[in-house]
């Protein structure tokens, strides 16, 4: 039996340098687990449902997204469906998990982070409710492995604002403060976080041994329960 292809679904950005990480990402990813196609749900092309009518081999398609909002509920579940496709199974997004927050971790030491230093995880943000409890997750994940609370600001979308709260932090007697980029890829909204007045900011977090895992892990578990004829949501 043939195994199924993974896609792997992005938000999208104009921005050259994020769209060559999320194609890197999915090249690390084919190594593990065969070819790997990349869809975006905004700003570019293809869309998830190009690619899906593009195949009628059984798909095993994964969000690349940190949080599990409107793109995630509403975007990918559509465009599977206008795609016609019969066999596609859905993972969950990939965050947040404690794979992520180890990554962050890392990314902050990297930046010159020391234990007892002001955290502050910047993320992209979302007029969905469930997608801000999935940030104040990924914060409350990265406190337990930094033991130090991680404050969450926002860079797009919802309050209060990254520059705010490092703000509020110094004002509080903070002596350093550091942003770690709740965001996968480099682009605009990584970009705004170096005006924040932080000490530091983490690098996003990118191509990584432990995310290339994750999203095989991601793969592996549905396409078991795809050929087995189980649920096409996981």
């Amino acid at each position: 039996m043939i195994d199924p292809a993974l896609l792997l679904v992005a938000h999208g950005t104009r921005n050259p340098r994020g769209v060559e990480m999320i194609a890197s990402l999915a090249d690390a990813v084919s190594r593990d687990v065969g070819a790997t196609r990349v869809a975006f749900v905004d700003v570019l092309g293809p869309s998830p449902a190009e690619v899906l009518r593009d195949s009628s081999r059984p798909t095993v398609l994964v969000p690349a997204f940190l949080a599990s909002g409107y793109h995630v509920h509403a975007d990918v579940p559509r465009e599977v469906a206008d795609s016609g496709h019969p066999a596609v199974a859905v993972t969950r997004a990939l965050g947040p998990d404690p794979v992520l927050a180890r990554v962050l971790l890392h990314r902050l030491s990297a930046a010159g982070w020391k234990p007892g230093d002001a955290v502050v995880l910047a993320a992209a943000g979302s007029s969905d409710p469930r997608a801000l409890g999935d940030v104040r997750r990924a914060a409350d994940m990265l406190s337990a492995l930094a033991r130090v609370a991680v404050r969450v600001g926002y860079v797009a979308t919802g309050a209060p604002r990254v520059p705010d709260v490092v703000a509020g932090l110094r004002a509080a007697g903070a002596r350093r403060v550091f942003v770690a980029s709740y965001l996968l890829a480099d682009g605009l909204f990584h970009a705004r976080l170096a005006d924040a007045g932080a000490d530091g900011v983490a690098a996003p977090l990118g191509v990584h041994d432990s995310i290339v895992r994750l999203v095989a892990e991601r793969y592996r578990s549905a396409a078991t329960a795809l050929l087995a004829g189980g649920p096409l949501r996981g």
